[in-house]
């Protein structure tokens, strides 16, 4: 029989070494569906209460007040299951919450290359296992000389500007040259 805690989360202790870096947009919609349809998935802690996944839903739900956590202890051969007896799937709020799901975690996975090939050469993982394509050392700038810069504009148009605004930050965290015209 699986052990259930409550606890707060003010117990639960961040990854310092969290290979997803997140991002201001991902970050923004978790918040959101916090915020709209509350807790909608659980996240795992190792024995310690140290957070091995779910590290950006627990610093989003802090913002959003939510401090109540309930821990579930298991050995792993079981699925830990989170049941929302006040939502029906097919709902329009159960079917936004599966989109918003699915949504929050591609718009906030942002990889730390650096941190996962750090502990990656430390504990002899191979990151491309898990589908993690590791990018190639910078090329020598002699290569880069006879390389052609090419152009690309790219022309966002949005009526809300906070969505505009998040955008164009996520845009310039990732090191593309951004201007805003009216």
């Amino acid at each position: 029989m699986a052990k259930i805690i409550e606890t707060s989360i003010e117990q639960l202790i961040p990854d310092n070494k969290n290979f997803n870096k997140g991002t201001e947009y991902g970050q923004h919609l978790i918040e959101e569906s916090l915020r709209k349809f509350g807790a909608g998935r659980s996240i795992l802690l190792d024995k310690n209460n140290r957070i091995i996944a779910g590290n950006k839903t627990v610093e989003n739900a802090v913002n959003v007040g939510l401090d109540n956590v309930i821990v579930v202890e298991t050995d792993g051969t079981q699925i830990v299951a989170v049941k929302r007896k006040d939502i029906d799937l097919d709902s329009a709020k159960g079917r936004e919450l599966a989109l918003a799901d699915n949504a929050t975690g591609k718009a906030n996975l942002a990889w730390d290359e650096e941190l996962i090939a750090q502990v990656a050469e430390q504990y002899s993982i191979d990151p491309e296992d898990w589908g993690i394509p590791m990018s190639d050392p910078e090329p020598d700038t002699q290569e880069d000389d006879s390389k052609k810069d090419i152009s690309t504009k790219l022309i966002v148009e949005c009526g809300d500007v906070s969505k505009l605004s998040i955008l164009f930050s996520e845009l310039q965290d990732r090191g593309f040259k951004c201007e805003l015209k009216e």
